[in-house]
C-alpha cells in the first residue's frame, strides 16, 4: 500500500498492540508506575481503567517485557468465564492441568501452587485484561484467591484492567470486600491535543520518517473526531494516509481528512458520545442513589406517566418492583 510511497519501513497506524509503538504520556507513565508499584511492592489488588483503544493492552504488554524472571506470571485476556473455567483458566497459565478436576482440587492446586512458589522464593502475579466482564461470582472468587498470605505480605498479586464500566461493578455494594483489598486505582485518561500531535509523530518517526504526514491545520480535526483515544487516532491517520496515497499527495491536509471522515461516517468524538448517553442506559450516578433520593424521585413523577412509560430508565431493582405494582392498582382502578 502506501508505505513505499512514503518512505515508511512499516506500517504506523496498527490498531493491534505493539510495544514499540507505545507512546508514555503522562497518564500511561503513571498507569505503569501504578502496576510496577503492585509488583515491587507485592500489593494485593491494583486497579487501572481506561476507555475502549486507551492503550490498556499495550501497557500490559510493555510490562511484561519488563518482568523478573522471578516473577510468575497468568496473563487472562478472555474474560467471559464462570467461576470454574476462570480457576481453570488460572492454573493453565500456571502449567498444570485441570480439566478433570472439581472446584474445591482447583482451589487447593492454585493454593498450593500459591505457596510452593512463595517457598521457592517466586513471586506470582495475576493480570486480567477487560476484567469489567467478569461476573461478581468470578470476582469473589479471585477476593478469595487473594487472600492467601504470610503474616506480613499477600502472596498472590492482582492486576485488573478494563473499561470504566469496572468501576462501577467494584463500587458494588456487594463487592466491599474486594474493594477494600485494592490499594490503587487510576484511570488513564484520553490524551491532549498536544499529545495527540506527539503521538502522531512519535509512531511516524518509530515508522522510519522524520517528516511531517499530516498539515499543522487538521491535528485539532483529528483530536475532534477521536477524543484523543489512541486507537480511534489510528485508524483515522491509517485511512488518511490512505486517501492521500490514492490521490497522490504527500501531506495529508484538509480535503482528504475530510475523505477519511466521509469514508469511516465517523461523527465528533463528541457527538458519538452524546448519543450514547441517550440510549437509555443509566448514568453512573444513578446507580447509586440513597433511598431518599429514590422516594422524591417516585414522589415526583405522576403516577398515570410512571404507568405508560412516560419516564427515564431506573437503575434500582426497588423500583422497578414499585412501577410494577403502580401498574396493578391502575389496572384494578380502571376495571371499576
Amino acid at each position: 500500500m502506501y508505505i513505499d510511497y512514503f518512505g515508511l519501513k512499516d506500517f504506523p497506524f496498527r490498531i493491534t498492540p505493539d510495544t514499540d509503538y507505545l507512546y508514555m504520556s503522562p497518564a500511561h507513565s503513571r498507569a505503569k508506575a501504578y502496576m510496577e508499584y503492585a509488583i515491587f511492592n507485592r500489593e494485593g489488588f491494583v486497579v487501572i481503567t481506561g476507555e475502549i483503544g486507551s492503550g490498556k493492552t499495550t501497557l500490559i504488554k510493555k510490562l511484561l517485557t519488563e518482568i523478573d524472571e522471578n516473577i510468575i506470571v497468568a496473563k487472562i485476556f478472555q474474560t467471559q468465564l464462570d467461576e470454574v473455567e476462570i480457576l481453570q483458566a488460572i492454573l493453565v497459565e500456571f502449567g498444570l492441568n485441570p480439566f478433570s478436576a472439581k472446584k474445591v482440587e482447583l482451589l487447593n492446586m492454585i493454593n498450593q501452587f500459591l505457596v510452593n512458589s512463595y517457598l521457592d522464593g517466586k513471586q506470582v502475579l495475576l493480570i486480567i485484561d477487560d476484567a469489567q466482564n467478569l461476573s461478581k461470582r468470578v470476582l469473589e472468587e479471585i477476593t478469595m484467591l487473594s487472600s492467601v498470605e504470610t503474616q506480613k505480605e499477600k502472596i498472590l498479586h492482582v492486576i485488573l484492567v478494563g473499561q470504566p464500566e469496572l468501576n462501577q461493578k467494584l463500587e458494588a455494594p456487594d463487592m466491599e470486600q474486594l474493594l477494600q483489598r485494592v490499594s490503587l486505582r487510576y484511570h488513564v485518561r484520553a490524551l491532549t491535543l498536544d499529545e495527540t500531535k506527539e503521538y502522531i509523530r512519535h509512531r511516524l518517526k518509530v515508522a522510519g520518517i522524520k517528516e511531517e504526514l499530516f498539515s499543522e491545520e487538521i491535528y485539532p480535526k483529528i483530536y475532534e473526531y477521536s477524543g484523543g483515544i489512541p486507537r480511534l487516532i489510528n485508524t483515522l491517520c491509517d485511512t488518511g494516509l490512505t486517501c492521500a496515497f490514492a490521490d497522490n499527495k504527500f501531506v495529508v491536509d484538509v480535503e482528504e481528512f475530510n475523505d477519511s471522515i466521509n469514508e469511516l461516517q465517523w461523527k465528533t468524538y463528541s457527538e458519538m458520545h452524546a448519543e450514547e448517553k441517550g440510549t437509555g442506559e443509566p448514568e453512573a450516578e444513578s446507580l447509586y442513589l440513597d433511598k431518599t433520593q429514590q422516594q422524591e424521585s417516585i414522589s415526583s413523577v405522576d403516577a398515570s406517566d410512571l404507568v405508560h412509560g412516560a419516564y427515564s430508565p431506573i437503575a434500582s431493582r426497588a423500583l422497578v418492583e414499585i412501577s410494577k405494582q403502580l401498574k396493578r392498582i391502575a389496572d384494578h382502578l380502571d376495571k371499576q
